[in-house]
């Protein structure tokens, strides 16, 4: 008999997990599992990309009212009846006005965006919240499952989450787990009293499809240098440094273009600075890209200059197109990155970023050193489904 397990996710905007999470619904056996996905908004670019064998279930009808503005949300809920939905809005308002931690924020507000959302019906085998927070707090609060296992895909003490919040939820969960060592020893760090359920999965990717997907064809300009990068466009992924970089190589006369892929809240403010710097010709912000592995691909250098991941999907991607790598020395990067074997590792700062690229721009031999030793890695992580597995049974 097939077992039915449920996953959780906010939505399936570009982002790391929900990549992760993508991957994984395109590996998992469906001879052996029903599998249903729970949404608090059908939307995404990942979206198209759920297997037909996945059953999307409908999303909480009241979710939309915490997160649009809230007079017109009140404007809703009071002219439709919906006297608990506006009192619970009015209760996340304020914490909205007064929490500047955008993380901590959420986690709060689940209080009271739960009283708006409706429990599920259907007992699961397993329930699977695959992102901190609010994915964690349904699954724990919103549904009936014989096990449960919430995903943290980043570094928990950067995210500055509240972990007196988090610890009763986790008190509830059968496994925690998280998508690199470093994450994990932070975990057990900060929650020693569940050690023992924490574990590491790394993100499914499949080799063979990243290179058949970057077989696409693709216009680029025709420049000496093609740099990438790819990430969504907020404070942490470090575009602002990438782009103070960009323009000390112009200064030294480097001919080049660098693209980055993504998108994001920060935009605005990085195109002003792209103009502020006067590097319009050179760095050039290409937008979301369903797939972005022709662009990887094309680049002669691909960068990554984030201040925090958990665990990088884009540095793996780049690293199975044999990609010689310049990356920031954020917390995890040694998870997958060994400095001057297989990338460089640069501090977190404009100056030593330019002064990476430069050295690879001017070492050939250290790039093929980097390509060679890419060639011999195992790359591929499929066989990771086998550990999710073993929770449903352990």
């Amino acid at each position: 008999m097939k077992r039915n397990i449920l996953f959780v996710i906010n939505n399936l905007n570009c982002g790391g997990a929900e990549k992760a999470l993508i991957s994984v619904l395109q590996t998992i056996n469906y001879e052996q599992f029903n599998v249903d996905l729970y949404l608090f908004q059908k939307e995404g670019l990942f979206y198209s990309n759920v297997p037909k064998e996945v059953k999307i279930l409908q999303e909480p009808k009241d979710f939309k009212y915490f997160d649009m503005p809230i007079k017109k949300a009140l404007l809703y809920t009071i002219r439709k009846g919906k006297m608990k939905t506006t009192i619970s809005r009015i209760q996340a308002g304020i914490i909205f006005k007064v929490e500047k931690n955008p993380a901590r924020c959420e986690q709060r507000v689940w209080r009271y965006l739960s009283n708006s959302i409706p429990s599920l019906e259907k007992t699961y085998d397993v329930a699977i919240g695959y992102l901190e927070k609010n994915p964690i707090y349904f699954c724990v609060d919103k549904v009936k499952a014989m096990k449960k296992i919430g995903f943290i895909h980043t570094d928990y003490d950067r995210m500055k989450m509240d972990p007196k919040i988090d610890r009763g939820y986790f008190e509830k969960l059968d496994h925690i787990v998280t998508v690199s060592e470093e994450c994990a020893r932070i975990l057990k760090k900060k929650f020693a009293r569940y050690s023992s359920k924490v574990q590491v999965m790394h993100n499914i990717i499949s080799e063979k499809t990243i290179n058949k997907m970057a077989e696409e064809r693709i216009e680029l300009s025709s420049t000496p240098n093609t740099f990438v990068s790819v990430g969504r466009l907020n404070q942490l992924k470090g575009f602002d440094i990438a782009i103070e970089a960009c323009k000390l190589l112009v200064e030294e006369g480097y001919s080049f273009k660098w693209y980055v892929i993504g998108e994001g809240e920060e935009r605005t403010n990085l195109e002003r600075l792209i103009k502020e710097l006067g590097v319009e010709n050179y760095f050039i912000l290409l937008g979301l890209k369903e797939n972005p592995y022709p662009y990887i691909r094309a680049a002669d250098i691909y960068i990554h200059p984030s201040r925090f991941e958990g665990k990088s999907i884009a540095l793996d991607e780049a690293k199975i197109l044999k990609k010689p790598i310049v990356t920031t020395d954020f917390s995890t990067v040694k998870d997958q990155i060994t400095n001057k074997t297989n990338g460089l590792i640069v501090d977190m700062n404009a100056l030593a970023m330019f002064e990476g690229i430069k050295f690879l721009l001017n070492n050939y031999e250290m790039k093929l050193r980097f390509q060679d030793n890419l060639s011999n890695e195992e790359l591929g992580s499929e066989t990771e489904i086998e550990k999710l597995y073993s929770m449903f049974e352990a």
